[in-house]
């Protein structure tokens, strides 16, 4: 079987920094940590670029996967560096660096500590890795088709759950 839309892969995965000076920083190693990534594919749950070259892959499979500031989480935007007020975090504890996550126009998002000054405080909204070229090699563990449930849910679910305790149901 090979990777298509509907079916589930379960992969293990290196993700790097491709560095300006050409050298990488190993970010997240699904080996080292003895979990690997399972996601339903063609529902979005990966970078659609990764996604993308791991169509058609087969169990066993082994590659390298480059994907530029575009294809991953997007160029770095200054216009998302912005000033607000420090009652904007309520109680929380700030420092240069912190993060938070907030709701976003487009959903979820992250937010960097740039700089505090009094009651000022300088936030970064731009993804942590935005702007940077993302190196993953990959190696295809299992591929199986999605349950209905999985499909119903657009991820997938521990074994054994069942389609009719997940779906979304209508009100009329």
């Amino acid at each position: 079987m090979s990777i298509s839309a509907h079916c589930v892969v379960t992969l293990h995965y290196v993700l790097k920094d491709v560095l300006s000076d050409g050298d990488e920083q190993v970010l997240d190693d699904s080996t080292s940590r003895d979990k690997p990534l399972e996601y339903l594919h063609g529902h979005g749950n990966i970078l659609p670029g990764l996604e993308s070259a791991l169509e058609g892959q087969e169990e066993g499979a082994e590659l390298s996967v480059t994907l530029a500031p575009a294809e991953a989480y997007g160029l770095y935007n200054d216009a998302l560096v912005q000033t607000v007020t420090r009652a904007s975090f309520g109680n929380a504890e700030l420092s240069v660096g912190s993060r938070f996550q907030t709701e976003g126009e487009a959903g979820p998002q992250i937010v960097t500590v740039l700089d505090i000054g009094g009651d000022q405080v300088t936030v970064d909204t731009n993804h942590p890795l935005a702007g940077h070229t993302l190196r993953y090699q990959v190696r295809v563990l299992t591929i199986r088709e999605a349950t209905r449930a999985e499909l119903a849910k657009g991820h997938p679910l521990p074994p054994g759950t069942e389609h009719s305790k997940v779906e979304d149901r209508k009100v009329l």
